[in-house]
């Protein structure tokens, strides 16, 4: 079950970066083209807008870099959160792990009590009679 749980989060993983990856070079093809002023935009276009507008547009290599620096720092801002989140929760974490060591430890003391007080309270006629060679 543990394997398959695994297997399920890298197949999440691995989609979710070729979702990424397909996003990215898919602006890298084509980016949007900008929004035309309403004084600039006309009811019929002119045959040199359609000439334009039939060719996609290029990136630049300033609009490259932007690009590129804005996934690093979605990237490095996500990473931060997380990280800032794992680092909150690590003291309730260990505190919850202590506390399961601590009730683990009372309820074998319990067990192990419970045993020797029913072993001494039970009449002697009950008492299996443990041989020597066992006990050694």
């Amino acid at each position: 079950m543990r394997s398959q749980q695994q297997d399920q989060q890298q197949d999440q993983q691995s989609r979710i970066f070729y979702e990424l990856s397909a996003l990215v070079l898919n602006l890298l093809r084509s980016p949007p083209s900008p929004i035309p002023f309403s004084d600039q935009s006309s009811a019929i276009p002119s045959d040199s807008s359609r000439r334009r507008s039939s060719a996609p547009p290029q990136i630049s290599p300033a609009g490259f870099a932007s690009l590129m620096l804005g996934i690093s720092m979605a990237l490095m801002l996500c990473g931060s959160v997380t990280f800032f989140i794992g680092f909150m929760l690590m003291p309730w974490v260990l505190g919850l792990v202590m506390v399961f060591y601590v009730a683990g430890i009372v309820s074998t003391i319990s067990m192990l009590g419970r045993s020797l007080f029913c072993y001494a309270l039970a009449p002697s006629s009950s008492r299996k009679e443990i041989p020597a060679w066992k006990l050694l």
